[in-house]
């Protein structure tokens, strides 16, 4: 096309476009029916840590008549008062150095925080935590030291007929090219709890490179499952029931696979089984039934088993005295359960098997079983 050419489409082009500018259409009418975009009101700070180690609680709840923080700290139950522009609050404290647990009772219901993404794993989670390190660090918190990772796993249990999750933690140095086998921890939670909820609450593998740092600990892999095996939404199965379910998922899936896909040592020396609570009573129950696997076993809080869950043990207290290299159970003067803790240590003395036994102060909470896991870990594995 010659300059000329070029130049009379461009005119032609113009003059089309600017009488079409001036021709007058019709706008058909809207049939955009989606509803205006929803206006979210400001958010709310909450909590706001204050520098004299008071801690400020808030929360939206302009139809709300009665509001409620219950806290996991001394006098943590206090009401909320409310602004006019409908924000609930309250300031508690001063709080000591801690992860601590606390949630909102909104007109008798019980929630998280939502302005706080900090949430207990549980089954029916209800309770947002506040971590607040110590100066200097606690041994639960964040340090500069060398860390190890967190690994989850999902699976199909064949014992169980259905998907189920773990986590695995395994000690700094393992992903470095070596061929190096570890000691292995089975480490429990309590009910209404999962298997996330000894890192993310529990802080347990910071506390495992706490340790590991300052020579106190073995580098150990740890094992978290999910102690809650009876199917989801069964009420009718009890502890001792769901403690057989656990047993099975555990032995004929999740130790296999362990042993199969990590760096572990697989004879009963090196390998430990310890929970709190409910997985207090699963550790004693499985640990003391099969002391020919598990030559480490606590209880933490437990919820401890009967004399005829483990009878056998009991019963030839020599033979499980040559088998198990550390018994070791704890409990708070203040824990609802320690009459039970209590009576089954007589029991271990009554039948001559070697225990230890840690009557401390606190009740049941996490810290007092971060203490526990504290104390406990040094002692495996030497």
């Amino acid at each position: 096309m010659t300059t000329n050419s070029l130049s009379l489409a461009l005119v032609l082009t113009t003059a089309v476009a600017a009488l079409a500018a001036d021709t007058p259409t019709s706008t058909p009418p809207s049939t955009n029916t989606a509803a205006p975009a929803r206006r979210f009101p400001p958010a709310v700070r909450s909590p706001e840590i204050q520098p004299d180690r008071r801690v400020t609680f808030r929360l939206r709840a302009p139809k709300a008549t009665e509001v409620i923080v219950n806290g996991q700290w001394p006098n943590g139950r206090a009401p909320m008062t409310k602004d006019t522009n409908g924000v609930w609050s309250v300031t508690a404290g001063p709080l000591e150095p801690g992860v601590w647990e606390y949630s909102f009772q909104v007109d008798g219901l019980t929630m998280i925080d939502p302005g706080n993404p900090q949430i207990k794993p549980m089954r029916e989670p209800r309770t947002s935590i506040l971590h607040r390190p110590g100066q200097p660090p606690l041994i639960h918190d964040f340090q500069d030291v060398p860390h190890g990772v967190v690994r989850q796993h999902t699976y199909q249990s064949k014992s169980l007929g259905r998907l189920r999750e773990f986590a695995v933690y395994t000690p700094p140095g393992y992903d470095q090219p070596t061929t190096a086998k570890y000691p292995a921890l089975y480490l429990q939670h309590g009910s209404g709890d999962n298997q996330a909820t000894w890192t993310v609450h529990g802080k347990a593998h910071w506390i495992f490179d706490n340790l590991i740092a300052q020579g106190r600990a073995k580098p150990m892999v740890v094992v978290m499952m999910d102690g809650h095996a009876a199917p989801p939404g069964d009420r009718s199965s009890g502890l001792q029931s769901n403690t057989s379910l656990f047993e099975r998922d555990l032995l004929e899936d999740v130790l296999p696979f362990v042993e199969v896909n990590y760096r572990v040592k697989t004879d009963a020396a090196h390998r430990g089984i310890v929970g709190l609570s409910m997985g207090g009573g699963q550790s004693l129950t499985i640990g003391l039934n099969h002391a020919d696997r598990f030559a480490w076993v606590g209880g933490f809080s437990s919820a401890v088993p009967s004399r005829e869950t483990v009878g056998s043990a009991l019963d030839n207290a020599e033979a499980t005295n040559q088998k198990l290299k550390l018994l070791w159970i704890g409990c708070g003067k203040d824990d609802f359960l320690l009459k039970r803790n209590e009576d089954f240590i007589a029991l271990l003395k009554e039948k001559n098997l070697r225990h230890e036994w840690r009557l401390t102060e606190g009740n049941h909470s996490w810290p007092v079983w971060r203490t526990y896991l504290a104390e406990f870990a040094p002692k495996l594995f030497q």
